[in-house]
């Protein structure tokens, strides 16, 4: 019977469900895979995009490691693709390759200013509180007065962060060098804002209902911003998700912290909509002091436009979280406008035509742009797995395809990698940090010592 040996590059949740669905899939031949990660660890965004306080997310991740604890898919972790291991030898070895790295880079936000001393990227942020490798172990978190642009999870995971209490985290598997960064916090007011209105966000009711419950955190809405059109009432009578949201959000109307009137935390998280930056305003030496917005309206179409009335809101920091972008990967087509890999339903197309390269696929992000819950990324990967499966007649033809051919390579290479075995003492490792203080894990940040770790050195 005919083999498919198939490498997937990446191991978060795109990657994994795609090995998950071929493995289950009705096909007429036999398939061995690979999986292929840059960390140590697997479970991608999972384990380093979602911030720590989101229990929730520990039953997605029991799902993935369901997967991988079968036994029939192998891991080779802290393998860099392009360095430790090229699209080349992925010909030698394999019939064809999936590509599931994500996005992991902040999208652009292109206002004057926006690059001063004290402005960054979300995606950054998200990184060190959630203790990835790569990333520096300190965080300067000086500032009193902090903006968050952007209105979708990720913004409000980060303006939660920013807002909750540190000692609120220790429950959590939050890295020992956040907890102190976060205890250090100079913060007391966390300003979020969205050009659109209330009716018109990314976030999901349950993100939103999450910033209402933090201790000593008043929530700050402005009645300015309930003005609705008719297509804002439309989509609230119409859309129970946005239906919710406005409830919240009227909810919080009629406490006593609205318009800044009566409050008594001693932090507060407000919410402006109808606001589009326009400058991030600086001070002698170069730092952020201000976020410039527009107040907009609606248009009629289902859009904003400005009204021309510029407003001000003094800040000593400013993160952008209006979306992920994809990063290009060595010897593989890349769309640089979308930050993508150019692809027909995953099939991975040659960058200036729509003519396919056979043997090479992509699925999630890297796909289809940051944008779907884990839902739209299993459907994703059936996709996806279904052109690797009717495309057998342009699969590449290795030259050595052994099961051993690999480690081989790594260990004549000299990469230190991980396999599945080093996860679990990794995993075990983490929550034995954590039980001393009651808590579910403490994160392991350092890559060296994820790796000696892993690697029972």
């Amino acid at each position: 019977m005919t083999k498919l040996r198939l490498a997937i590059v990446g191991a978060g949740p795109a990657g994994i469900y795609a090995a998950d669905i071929l493995l289950k899939a009705e096909r007429k031949f036999d398939v061995s895979i690979d999986l292929f990660d840059h960390l140590p660890a697997p479970y991608g965004l999972v384990r380093y995009g979602v911030a720590p306080d989101h229990p929730r997310i520990k039953g997605i991740i029991t799902a993935l490691r369901d997967v991988l604890d079968r036994g029939d898919i192998r891991i080779f972790g802290n393998v860099r693709f392009g360095e430790d291991v090229t699209l080349d030898d992925l010909k030698r070895h394999y019939n064809a390759v999936i590509f599931a790295t994500g996005a992991i880079r902040d999208a652009a936000l292109e206002i004057p200013g926006v690059d001063a001393v004290g402005s960054y990227g979300a995606a950054n942020f998200v990184s060190w509180y959630d203790g990835h490798p790569d990333f520096p172990r300190e965080w300067p978190l000086d500032a009193a007065s902090v903006g968050v642009v952007g209105v979708g999870n990720v913004a409000l995971d980060v303006a939660r962060i920013l807002a909750k209490h540190a000692e609120d985290l220790l429950p959590t598997e939050i890295p020992a060098n956040v907890q102190a960064g976060l205890e250090a916090s100079q913060v007391t007011d966390v300003h979020v804002f969205g050009r659109r209105g209330p009716a018109q966000v990314k976030f999901t009711p349950l993100e939103l209902r999450e910033l209402g419950e933090l201790r000593d955190v008043d929530m700050v809405v402005y009645d300015e911003d309930f003005d609705y059109d008719e297509a804002s009432k439309a989509a609230i009578a119409s859309n129970k998700q946005v239906m919710v949201i406005d409830k919240v959000l009227q909810s919080w109307r009629k406490r006593p912290s609205v318009n800044n009137a009566g409050g008594e935390a001693s932090r507060r998280l407000h919410l402006h909509f109808w606001a589009k930056p326009v400058e991030v305003r600086t001070d002698d030496t170069g730092r952020a002091a201000a976020l410039v917005y527009e107040r907009t309206r609606p248009d009629g179409q289902g859009g904003v436009e400005g009204t021309g009335e510029l407003r001000e809101v003094p800040l000593q920091q400013l993160y952008r979280a209006v979306g992920y972008f994809g990063s290009p990967l060595p010897g593989v087509p890349f769309d640089k406008k979308h930050g993508v890999i150019p692809n027909h339903e995953g099939q991975v197309l040659k960058k200036d035509s729509n003519e396919r390269v056979p043997g090479v696929y992509a699925t999630g992000w890297i796909k289809r742009g940051p944008v779907g819950l884990i839902g739209h990324t299993k459907s994703d990967a059936m996709e996806t797995i279904s052109h690797v499966i009717n495309d057998q007649g342009s699969w590449w033809t290795p030259e050595d395809p052994s099961a051993e051919a690999i480690p081989a390579l790594l260990s004549e290479r000299g990469v230190a990698w991980t396999d599945l075995d080093g996860w679990h003492r990794l995993d075990e490792h983490e929550v034995a940090l954590g039980a001393p203080h009651e808590r579910a894990r403490i994160k392991v940040v350092d890559r060296d010592e994820m790796v000696r770790v892993s690697r029972g050195e």
